[in-house]
């Protein structure tokens, strides 16, 4: 059957607001490394010491800035995953504009409910990848075994690793906040259309140049408002299956004379299954 000039425009014009009126729902990853004003790792270690509670809430208020520019620039909802290891969300501090997840065991780990309705990734607070000699605090998933990854035979750190379970779902990572090594880290793996927020400069692993907090803050907040516009230039990291991965890690064992270095490989068949060893 043949479409008549008029059908032919209502059929376009609702296409058209249905593109428009799309919901824009954005994911938020969130670690505390790469927070301003966090620079050792007493502030990120030891719950509860009067560093790491002054650490969360500079947490606390980074986060608010990026809801508040993610929500200005068009955000319809936002999902905001607490992936410290220890935990970082101070309840009374949350600003309104998003739904927090914190607390563990988390279903499906850190990825609650991330799934391809989200229209991007936002990796918030995040740190460079073990063995980054500018990156303050740097490490990959953890800094006491000094853990290293490689996949497909790329070194990746957790900004890559993020992405990838990302990536499964088609949903691509739009802003990065840490560091300067962390956000150079970011245009490495997922190109310059990325948008990233530095929040200090990294010296060596315990020690950084630090930016005023209100610098920081209006600078993630114009990032995050700029990151909602970007996201149709932003593309998903996908790394084909089966991934090839190998790990080293440090042995602590104490019946050895020392810690030792210890490697292994193993296929992943899917991205959901990438930090499961």
């Amino acid at each position: 059957m043949k479409m008549n000039r008029l059908t032919f425009i209502i059929v376009m014009l609702f296409t058209s607001f249905t593109s428009l009126t799309a919901q824009i729902k954005i994911f938020i990853e969130t670690d505390l490394e790469g927070v301003s004003g966090v620079f050792n790792f007493t502030q990120t270690r030891e719950k509860g010491s009067p560093e790491n509670l002054k650490a969360c809430e500079y947490f606390m208020a980074d986060l608010a800035a990026v809801v508040r520019g993610l929500r200005d620039g068009g955000a319809d909802e936002i999902v905001i995953i607490d992936g410290h290891g220890n935990q970082a969300m101070v309840p009374h501090l949350m600003v309104p504009g998003a739904v927090y997840v914190t607390g563990k065991p988390k279903p499906d780990g850190n990825h609650w409910n991330l799934d391809k309705s989200f229209s991007g990734i936002v990796m918030f607070g995040f740190h460079a990848m073990n063995g980054t000699k500018d990156g303050v605090l740097h490490h990959t998933q953890s800094s006491k075994t000094e853990n290293r990854y490689w996949y497909n035979g790329v070194e990746s750190g957790e900004l890559a690793q993020t992405a990838i379970i990302a990536g499964h779902f088609g949903v691509p990572p739009i802003l990065v906040t840490g560091d300067v090594a962390t956000c150079r880290e970011a245009v490495k793996f997922f190109g310059n259309n990325i948008v990233t927020v530095t929040t200090k400069e990294g010296l060596s692993r315990e020690a950084a140049a630090l930016y005023p907090f209100e610098e920081t803050h209006k600078a993630l907040y114009e990032g995050a408002k700029k990151a909602i516009s970007a996201i149709p230039n932003c593309k998903p990291y996908i790394v084909s299956t089966p991934i090839k991965a190998r790990m080293e890690y440090l042995d602590f064992d104490p019946s050895l004379p020392k810690p030792r270095l210890v490697g292994k490989e193993w296929i992943i068949s899917t991205a959901l299954q990438l930090l499961d060893q």
